[in-house]
């Protein structure tokens, strides 16, 4: 599973239950902002549970092995090139759920894996993957045999009638800071971080309306420009911050069934 964001984390967690042998191979860095509905954090406190389902942070592929042998919590290989654990892994199945949505080239994973799977736009089923997982609400968790996966769309799904402004990105690149917690509610023009560029320029961030923090970067993680690092869902208390979305829930469900399909076929002939 190359991905630790809420979907990437979703996806493993339903394989996980379902009892297949999952490793999520994650950068060094998350970005992630909804980290309380992914396993994001594990990368720095070691640890994180979603949905009652642990996972742990592990350095060798004999530590990915050790907890597969106890079933006791997913192991999450940290590596700068997620790739290069592909190889080392020698994974049956290979799913890219990393959601790099704005790339101009998703990579080429045929053949890495008896089975790879892509999702989201740029990844086209017989090309890079050989399935498609559609993340798109129009068809969420569709399974795409052949063709491409539906393009980016203009805008995100309006929560209560909020689109993109419930957003922010990064203004610069450099270390964000924050001692905010997600699920805190905040008002419009609340400050909530700070970014500190290369050369010591602070720049402040501050929410865009009021609500309450659903996603928010890890404190100490450097970002780059133009890079998510802040939401906030406009219903307040009455909103998500934790567990596993509708969204990130239906594209799992793809995934397995994709993954269960092709299996059966195999063993089929």
């Amino acid at each position: 599973m190359l991905g630790i964001g809420d979907v990437a984390s979703a996806v493993a967690h339903r394989l996980w239950t379902a009892g297949s042998l999952v490793v999520i191979v994650s950068e060094p860095w998350p970005t992630v902002t909804r980290r309380g509905m992914a396993f994001a954090d594990a990368v720095f406190d070691g640890y994180a549970v979603l949905e009652g389902v642990v996972a742990r942070r592990v350095e060798t592929k004999g530590e990915v092995e050790a907890l597969w042998e106890e079933r006791r919590a997913i192991p999450i290989l940290v590596r700068r090139d997620p790739l290069e654990a592909v190889e080392e892994l020698a994974p049956r199945v290979l799913v890219d759920a990393r959601m790099r949505k704005h790339a101009a080239v998703q990579p080429h994973l045929c053949g890495r894996a008896r089975l790879t799977v892509g999702l989201g736009p740029g990844f086209v089923a017989g090309e890079q993957v050989d399935v498609a997982i559609e993340t798109s609400w129009e068809e969420l968790g569709r399974i795409r045999w052949e063709g491409a996966n539906r393009p980016l769309a203009g805008e995100p799904r309006a929560i209560a009638g909020v689109q993109r402004e419930r957003y922010v990105y990064a203004p610069m690149s450099g270390l964000w800071r924050t001692e905010r917690q997600l699920g805190e509610s905040v008002v419009a023009g609340e400050p909530v971080a700070r970014l500190v560029g290369a050369n010591g320029e602070e720049v402040g961030i501050a929410a865009p309306i009021a609500g309450l923090i659903r996603g928010l970067t890890r404190d100490g993680v450097p970002v780059e420009q133009g890079t998510k690092v802040l939401e906030i869902d406009p219903r307040g208390l009455g909103g998500q911050w934790r567990g596993i979305g509708e969204r990130p829930r239906r594209i799992a469900e793809g995934v397995v069934e994709a993954v269960q399909l092709a299996e059966t076929a195999l063993r089929s002939g």
